[in-house]
């Protein structure tokens, strides 16, 4: 009997996959301080346990302002880093690799989570840091209806960030991850650059093209000082915005030719998150819906994408792979 596409084996620098399924980072709302507990080390393990080649930990802010919820997870100070390292630890005991995917939620951030209907939270008493959860974007543009509005980031703003994410992936590393993704899709802070719709810009950050992709650019090249060369590093996109005048398809392979030489390895293609629905881009969700982008950026980059979006069968997930529309397939939650 020949051997499935889906259970074969995959490399990414110096890491082999056993298989192309990943648990794709799915967020657990859990976080105490920011800091994980054994909620997040069942829920890992058990993903570990069955049987993904690689499960990817939750977006975890790189400084206390990316948080999104009061309830989100972050890898900003070296007192963190046990806490990760036991996550790490029992992903490998089961037989997976691990990942850990860095985010900013920018002008996301201090959101009520989905759980509890979402929208903007409200100052408590509980929460002592309020001030120093500061709500910045490049732009003062409030994400949707009655959102705060962000400050817009100043240069010294946007370096701090982009050390921020590189001082997050020294510590990644230190915690034992293997495969690092940059979370780069979906509203939050490095997507609001990229697109036109959020980022009104008028410094060397904003306007064209050249400009807008220049923060995510700088973010990747300062993550690839601190995580190694033998390990892989993956960017999420949401690879068109939906609106004519956003982010689109070609906006993307242009920048993801601009990554492949920085030291990218894989595109996680998903879409959407500026405006409209939070994670589509205004298209119906359908089985396999943001595949044709996966594929899309592959043919016109030659660059490995993996898949992500309502792929919950087998069968769906190796005809994926055999077609060559992606390398990986991302599952999450089953519908």
């Amino acid at each position: 009997m020949s051997r499935t596409q889906l259970f074969s084996p995959f490399q990414l620098r110096s890491i082999t996959l056993k298989n192309r399924i990943a648990a794709s980072p799915m967020w657990q709302y859990a976080g105490v301080m920011g800091r994980p507990n054994d909620w997040h080390l069942m829920n890992l393990g058990r993903l570990a346990d069955g049987g993904a080649g690689l499960v990817f930990q939750e977006g975890t802010a790189v400084e206390r302002r990316g948080c999104g919820t009061l309830g989100d997870i972050g890898l900003w100070n070296d007192d963190s880093i046990d806490f990760y390292q036991r996550i790490v630890s029992l992903i490998k005991s089961c037989g997976a690799i691990s990942g850990i995917q860095l985010m900013h939620a920018g002008r996301k951030a201090r959101q009520v989570p989905p759980t509890q209907g979402r929208g903007a939270l409200q100052p408590r008493s509980e929460i002592t840091d309020w001030d120093a959860w500061d709500v910045i974007g490049p732009s003062a543009i409030a994400c949707g209806r009655g959102m705060p509005i962000p400050r817009e980031m100043t240069a010294t703003d946007i370096l701090d960030v982009t050390a921020a994410f590189a001082s997050a992936a020294r510590r990644a590393h230190q915690a034992g991850y293997e495969v690092l993704e940059l979370h780069a899709a979906h509203g939050y802070l490095l997507h609001s650059f990229l697109s036109p719709l959020s980022n009104h810009r008028r410094d060397a950050w904003g306007g064209s093209l050249e400009n807008r992709t220049r923060f995510v650019r700088d973010v990747v090249t300062a993550v690839r000082t601190e995580w190694p060369q033998d390990k892989p590093l993956l960017v999420r996109l949401s690879c068109i915005d939906g609106p004519d005048n956003g982010w689109s398809l070609r906006d993307t392979t242009t920048l993801v030719r601009q990554l492949q030489p920085l030291g990218v390895d894989c595109i996680d293609c998903s879409s959407g998150g500026i405006a409209g629905s939070p994670l589509t881009a205004g298209a119906a969700a359908t089985y396999g819906y943001q595949v044709c982008l996966a594929s899309a950026v592959r043919q016109a980059t030659q660059m490995p994408t993996s898949a992500v979006g309502l792929i919950v069968h087998p069968r769906q997930a190796e005809q994926i792979l055999q077609r060559e529309q992606a390398d990986i397939v991302m599952l999450a939650r089953e519908c």
